[in-house]
């Protein structure tokens, strides 16, 4: 019943900006705004923005038209079906165990002090966390740099000897590009 004789009350604005929270002032339907409506369209000529047409020249930039022989050269640097196959495996494996672990041992902690067998300490499950998904967010880049790069190669089930051949390539890449 309160809530229909509120409802036909108005609703109050203050007149003044809060004086705890000058920063953000507050709505107030009775003043106008000090800047006319026109002012408030768009003036950035982004895509979607623009009230004329793109000329030719904006268009092949728009479409990121490349010539024949750059195209030609980043096709290389695409990888093989079963080289992706293998990376997104690895980043699953090695992201999905220790966030599984994590969680299990949350839930262990969890019945241990429900069932009033040990209250461990809060340093013990924060730890836990810390290191499991921890290793979980290193398992991504452990992930794609312990896959063989090579299709016909499957390489180890850990694979140490590709994390460091993949490191040192990575970094004469990037060494190289700049």
């Amino acid at each position: 019943m309160k809530t229909l004789i509120c409802a036909s009350n108005p609703t109050l604005y203050p007149s003044k900006y809060s004086p705890w929270n000058p920063k953000f002032p507050t709505f107030n339907p009775s003043q106008k705004p000090n800047h006319p409506i026109s002012i408030l369209k768009p003036h950035a000529s982004a895509k979607g923005f623009s009230s004329s047409r793109p000329s030719p020249i904006e268009k092949d930039v728009t479409n990121n038209k490349k010539p024949n022989n750059i195209r030609q050269n980043n096709e290389d640097d695409e990888l093989p079906k079963e080289v992706m196959y293998r990376v997104v495996g690895r980043i699953l494996f090695s992201v999905g165990v220790p966030m599984c672990l994590g969680l299990a041992s949350m839930h262990l902690f969890g019945e241990l002090k429900e069932k009033q067998v040990w209250d461990a300490p809060l340093w013990v499950p924060f730890l836990t966390i810390l290191i499991t998904f921890g290793a979980s967010a290193l398992g991504i880049a452990y992930g794609a740099l312990s896959t063989s790069l090579d299709a016909e190669r499957e390489g180890s089930l850990l694979g140490l000897e590709q994390i460091q051949k993949n490191w040192v390539e990575m970094w004469q890449e990037e060494d190289a590009s700049s």
